[in-house]
């Protein structure tokens, strides 16, 4: 939602500002990352200048280490916010994926760039063209995420975070 992506920004950019903040670790609500933008949103009004990709770019610019705390579903926007993210945690039941192919959209924040550099050309072609879901075990092995947690994921992020 447009609250989302200027809570983002705003966050992001008081973080990056306060020489007091060491790193960032974004996550969701209630036990969910982000299933992505509400597809009937496509159709209203230009959203005042805020876009998801501007936002990945800036979480990726980041002179702060950010860390995604994975916990639900990491698809569509929700698994591009993580892409920009420099570690990923991600709960053992989480899932991540770019289904917006199977309703026929591609990736709008440079998934299509981030994921393959990620993981590669093959398993990166495979989930972008396919849309389909991958358990938070194919992520680590992949390399899409960096930890996999039975325990509560935003406390191991905030302890990656604290590592590096």
């Amino acid at each position: 939602s447009l609250a989302v992506l200027q809570a983002l920004e705003d966050g992001l950019k008081k973080a990056d500002a306060d020489p007091s903040v060491k790193a960032v670790m974004i996550c969701g609500e209630n036990g969910k990352f982000s299933a992505g933008a509400d597809i009937r949103g496509f159709s209203s009004p230009k959203r005042h200048g805020v876009a998801l990709g501007p936002i990945v770019s800036l979480i990726e610019s980041s002179e702060k280490p950010v860390v995604a705390a994975i916990e639900g579903v990491a698809l569509g926007g929700g698994l591009e916010v993580a892409l920009g993210c420099h570690y990923r945690v991600a709960h053992a039941k989480a899932r991540m994926g770019l289904p917006e192919v199977t309703i026929g959209l591609l990736p709008g924040a440079e998934g299509t760039q981030r994921l393959p550099r990620l993981i590669g050309v093959p398993a990166a072609l495979d989930m972008i063209t396919t849309g389909k879901h991958i358990p938070a075990t194919e992520a680590l092995k992949l390399g899409l995420v960096d930890e996999i947690v039975e325990e509560n994921t935003i406390e191991a992020a905030i302890r990656l975070a604290n590592k590096v």
